[in-house]
């Protein structure tokens, strides 16, 4: 018999891509789309295994909407994907991000607690909740102290606490896992790594003249979202639930990125980059390092892309799109 999941998100870049990999696997896979995510999301990224999946209207503010859709599905795993995603963005709109990405997270605890409390649970943690913590050796781990410098940051660092609670209280396979940055030609181009491969196409093909860009000198540990999902799903269905982080364990500048990218072009990005400060965080988080030591060794998970390879794959998408 096959397993069922339900997935939050599943019309993003991670939702798109754990939706293939759980349909490989035998899955039957159903997700919860907001109304307005439908037309901008849905074609791009799920049209291609639309009539594989199913797909239910709701939302994670909205209580009545998860009750029944958990009622309808009674799924075997639950993914918890869906968010206010954009960590800028939040610093604009921080009552909803807090309400979304920390109360909306409450929500389906509640919902999954009530209706199918033998279900197994992961959500979406981010090293958003580390904010500029970070051990004496440059790395974050899940003994860092988290300290988030973002309304992002804050929310997720309610919900992994919430999860951790109702793990406890209730005795529920509630999972977090602690997610790096991540990316796939699937990225909103809104992001640092596809807004910085898309321009660069851009200006390679004389259809724009130059970059705008905020902190070049932000460390990250991109990895890409195919080997994270798959991360996700070693979760979920750990004998134990657990926390673990999912990361690379490399970092590289916003600055690296750039380089790297034009480069490919055959450009210096010194030429095209132009910093503007409506781009910097009232409160920026300068570097991130994960240690995904417990994922590589209790879950055997590691990455498959290279930083390189997942770049690559980015610049070709562009490359052939405009």
């Amino acid at each position: 018999m096959k397993k069922r999941a339900l997935i939050t998100g599943i019309s993003g870049q991670d939702g798109s891509y754990l939706s293939e990999y759980l349909l490989e696997n035998n899955y039957e896979v159903c997700g919860i789309v907001r109304r307005n995510s439908v037309a901008e999301n849905q074609d791009s990224r799920l049209k291609h295994i639309n009539d594989k999946i199913q797909l239910f209207y709701g939302d994670l503010l909205d209580m009545p909407s998860l009750t029944r859709i958990m009622n309808d599905v009674k799924p075997d795993e639950i993914y918890n994907l869906g968010a206010m995603s954009h960590v800028r963005v939040s610093f604009d709109i921080p009552s909803f991000t807090i309400q979304t990405n920390g109360l909306g997270v409450l929500n389906i605890l509640e919902a999954y607690r009530n209706i199918v409390p033998n279900a197994k649970f992961y959500q979406a943690s981010s090293s958003e909740m580390f904010g500029n913590s970070v051990d004496s050796d440059g790395v974050q781990r899940l003994t860092t102290p988290m300290k988030p410098v973002s309304p992002y940051g804050c929310a997720k660092l309610l919900a992994f606490n919430l999860v951790r609670h109702y793990r406890h209280a209730y005795k529920l396979h509630a999972c977090n896992g602690i997610l790096f940055n991540h990316e796939s030609p699937r990225r909103g181009s809104n992001f640092v790594t596809n807004k910085v491969v898309k321009g660069a196409v851009e200006i390679s093909k004389g259809l724009k003249e130059n970059l705008e860009l905020g902190n070049l000198d932000s460390s990250r540990d991109w990895g890409h979202s195919k080997d994270y999902v798959r991360g996700m799903h070693m979760i979920v269905n750990h004998h134990t639930p657990d926390e673990f982080i999912v990361a690379t364990g490399e970092t590289r500048s916003v600055r690296h990125l750039c380089e790297y990218v034009f480069n490919r072009l055959g450009m210096d990005y010194d030429k095209y980059i132009v910093q503007n400060p409506k781009y910097m965080r009232p409160e920026e988080l300068k570097y991130l390092k994960g240690d995904p030591s417990k994922a590589n060794k209790v879950l055997g998970w590691k990455p498959e892309y290279t930083f390189e390879t997942m770049i690559d794959e980015m610049i070709e998408r562009w490359q052939s799109e405009l």
